[in-house]
């Protein structure tokens, strides 16, 4: 009974991996995840991927509870670098498939409750910071600058 349940079980994980198998046949255990527009983490992507929430909580805490403003990983910041044309060339809010944090989060399946309070697209603001970066994102910069006004 034993030997039957093993080989049931690797039967489930030799489907489970040709279902991940991607359109090239390779397997994936990753969503696709949209390419931010500035620049890397210093800390590197593995470490943001593994702790970007134990990082949001605890600027949360420190904006909430003790009145600090300038943290150094806002969601803020986090959706200006991180924003994802449509199709119609604007940023898509939290509401699109598209969405940076969708990608990852339904992948998953957690739960986004950010944008309850949050703006899950960038503010006007970002725009002046844009225009700082090279030529590539200035157009960027320009489109958000004409959507924001």
């Amino acid at each position: 009974m034993k030997r039957l349940f093993a080989s049931f079980l690797i039967l489930i994980g030799l489907m489970g991996n040709m279902a991940l198998a991607g359109e090239d046949g390779k397997s994936s255990l990753y969503p696709a995840v949209p390419k931010a527009t500035g620049k890397a983490h210093p800390e590197g992507n593995e470490f943001m991927r593994i702790n970007h929430m134990k990082l949001m909580r605890h600027d949360r805490d420190e904006t909430t509870l003790l009145g600090n403003r300038d943290v150094k990983y806002s969601l803020k910041e986090c959706v200006a670098c991180h924003a994802v044309n449509g199709p119609d060339a604007r940023p898509v809010s939290v509401k699109s498939d598209k969405h940076f944090c969708r990608s990852c989060h339904e992948f998953a399946a957690v739960k986004i409750d950010c944008f309850q309070c949050h703006n899950s697209l960038p503010d006007p603001d970002v725009v002046e910071r844009l225009t700082m970066l090279p030529q590539k994102n200035r157009e960027l910069a320009a489109y958000l600058k004409e959507v924001t006004q």
